[in-house]
């Protein structure tokens, strides 16, 4: 009998991996020679400052999307709220002050939430990447628990367990590219969400590395599809995203937190590398004839994780944007607490 293969993204133990080749994230060597470069770096004052993007009034106007439009309201980091097809959608969301698992200690928020938790409309979808305290914000998770308690959340492979242990009770887990349609009996008519690749890794803990997936997700509802990149580095994959789930109206698609690149490439592109995968999105469907893909960035100037500038990655990310010929108004660096509105 010939037993079943695994993905690739699989290890025999149960835990994950990222399939492609390339770097791999450096160990505790490598963390260690970080620390004493940043410590080097900050005593000469070398290390990146700039200037976190000053906070706009949110300008929700009301609790629900029209029929054709598409509203994007960016919270902070990679915390957007998505209003299309009658649905309110929250990537990873992160309201707290600090991520960490303690109050006292760990990167610090430079800008409040653009939106205040308790400030959000009725809440239907929540779309989770992986469970780094950047992104799965267990204060956050158990606050929307209790507000919108009819929410369901999606979550990649194992990662569901710990949405549970928080209180969470409507769950869709999924395994890269598997997908979820109708959502909690059909309520949100045929929206479909996809469990997407993503170049990263997870772990709370020194022992729990890898035990969960990580993943980006794509969602269609009504008229809209939207990619959501989640957490990643570059990876090959992003074309074969676009043919398979696209076209898309918008890509969230992450800039920030990617020096010293000798560390951080294995988890996180530079702006270069963002705009080179989301030109692999859009190349794929132009194959198709289909154009108009906003990207929005994200996981920028909310907390200082990394060692370059906080304002850099935008100034970055507009310069690569310009030098590839893309439309200059489908490049979306949004501050706190704007909305944007896409209409088809």
């Amino acid at each position: 009998m010939t037993l079943p293969s695994i993905p690739a993204h699989h290890l025999p133990s149960g835990r994950f991996r990222n399939p492609w080749p390339g770097p791999r994230l450096p160990g505790l060597g490598g963390v260690l020679r970080w620390s004493l470069e940043r410590a080097w770096r900050g005593r000469f004052g070398l290390r990146g400052s700039g200037r976190a993007p000053a906070s706009v009034t949110p300008s929700i106007r009301s609790a629900r999307s029209t029929t054709n439009e598409l509203r994007v309201s960016w919270i902070g980091h990679s915390t957007f709220l998505l209003q299309f097809g009658g649905l309110n959608v929250l990537t990873d969301p992160m309201f707290s002050e600090r991520a960490s698992p303690v109050r006292w200690a760990g990167p610090r928020r430079l800008t409040p939430p653009g939106i205040a938790l308790e400030a959000l409309p009725p809440v239907d979808l929540i779309l989770q990447s992986h469970d780094h305290y950047d992104h799965f914000d267990e204060a956050s998770v158990r606050a929307l628990v209790i507000r919108h308690p009819q929410a369901t959340w999606c979550a990649p492979l194992r990662l569901g367990e710990r949405l549970r242990t928080a209180g969470v009770r409507q769950i869709v887990e999924r395994d890269w590219f598997g997908s979820a349609t109708p959502l909690n009996g059909g309520v949100f008519g045929d929206t479909k969400v996809t469990c997407m690749p993503a170049r990263h890794f997870s772990g709370r803990s020194l022992a729990d590395r890898n035990a969960t997936l990580w993943c980006g997700w794509t969602i269609e509802a009504a008229a809209h599809r939207v990619y959501f990149a989640g957490d990643t580095a570059h990876h090959p994959d992003f074309g074969e995203i676009g043919r398979k789930c696209g076209p898309f109206d918008l890509v969230l698609m992450p800039i920030g937190a990617y020096d010293p690149r000798w560390f951080m490439r294995p988890v996180h592109m530079d702006p270069e590398e963002a705009v080179a995968a989301y030109g692999s999105i859009v190349e794929a469907q132009a194959a198709r004839g289909e154009t108009g893909t906003v990207m929005a960035a994200m996981h920028w100037g909310t907390f200082v994780l990394t060692d370059e500038p906080v304002d850099e990655p935008p100034r970055r990310a507009r310069a690569a944007w310009a030098a590839r010929n893309f439309p200059e108004g489908n490049l979306w660096v949004m501050a706190p607490g704007e909305t944007r509105v896409l209409d088809r």
